[in-house]
């Protein structure tokens, strides 16, 4: 895909979400709609997954630590073909394989259960060490969020991984800069976040996370490190897309009513009808 269809997608995934959370009348907006620009990168472009085979043994491995922002990954895995895209609106209800944190056992697509924050990333360096032990060479994804960080799992998982050199993990972590109960740098910052992963003995980039050039070009030098696990730092935009959710922390886990739905789905339009004018 060109960087245009990579923009359209991500506003199509981003329409996915609002109407996922939104069906389910709970879940969490903002964290998935700043990353909806990594979600699409990864499905459309990084990851040698297939839909039609969700679990053909040399797939690339994603893992969702973020559990929470399920609606991101469900709505590119939808429409990435893994299930249907009406499916979405089931989210969140009682019987539904769609449940609030990803379910490895009943949803197509989805590597590893999450939602525990911290425990995500080190099921993630798990998976690298058996690769390196079976001598595969599918790569291991996870993308794990700031707030996230404050657990020690993630450092414990960290040390492991840059003490096992394992050049075949990327951490991505989506750094909105917010968690539900506010700004993380003023609840327990985690900053510099970049210094942190070097210390455990990671190659780091840092990137803008709504930007396709700078995605792209992340996950290809990504490629090309040799010795030591990669993490990309990702400043994104929390609610992007969403005019009255964007960088407010009152969409971190809360669901829009009709009128607001209405708005959000006007906004992601719009864009998607600039997209079509370039």
């Amino acid at each position: 895909m060109n960087k245009l269809e990579l923009m359209k997608t991500a506003n199509e995934i981003r329409k996915g979400i609002i109407t996922a959370v939104h069906s389910a009348k709970s879940g969490h907006p903002g964290g998935s709609l700043s990353a909806a620009d990594i979600f699409t990168y990864l499905y459309y472009e990084e990851l040698n997954v297939d839909p039609k085979n969700p679990k053909k043994p040399n797939r690339d491995r994603f893992v969702l630590s973020k559990g929470h922002t399920s609606p991101g990954l469900y709505s590119t895995l939808a429409h990435k073909g893994f299930f249907p895209v009406e499916d979405l609106k089931t989210f969140r209800h009682t019987g539904s394989y769609l449940q609030g944190h990803p379910d490895m056992k009943h949803i197509p697509g989805v590597d590893m259960t999450s939602g525990s924050l911290g425990q995500g990333i080190s099921a993630a360096v798990g998976m690298a060490i058996s690769a390196k032990l079976s001598g595969d060479d599918y790569r291991v994804y996870t993308l794990v969020g700031d707030g996230e960080l404050q657990e020690g799992q993630v450092w414990e998982a960290s040390m492991l991984a840059g003490h096992r050199k394992l050049d075949n993990l990327v951490v991505i972590v989506d750094n909105n800069n917010l968690q539900i109960d506010g700004a993380i740098d003023e609840i327990n910052s985690p900053y510099p976040i970049d210094k942190k992963f070097e210390a455990f003995n990671f190659h780091v980039i840092n990137i803008d996370g709504n930007d396709f050039d700078q995605i792209d070009a992340a996950f290809k030098e990504a490629k090309t490190v040799k010795g030591c696990p990669t993490a990309i730092i990702a400043k994104t935009i929390k609610g992007k897309g969403v005019s009255f959710m964007e960088n407010q922390a009152s969409w971190h886990g809360a669901a829009p009513n009709d009128e607001q739905y209405k708005v959000a789905m006007e906004d992601l339009e719009k864009v998607g009808e600039a997209l079509c004018q370039k």
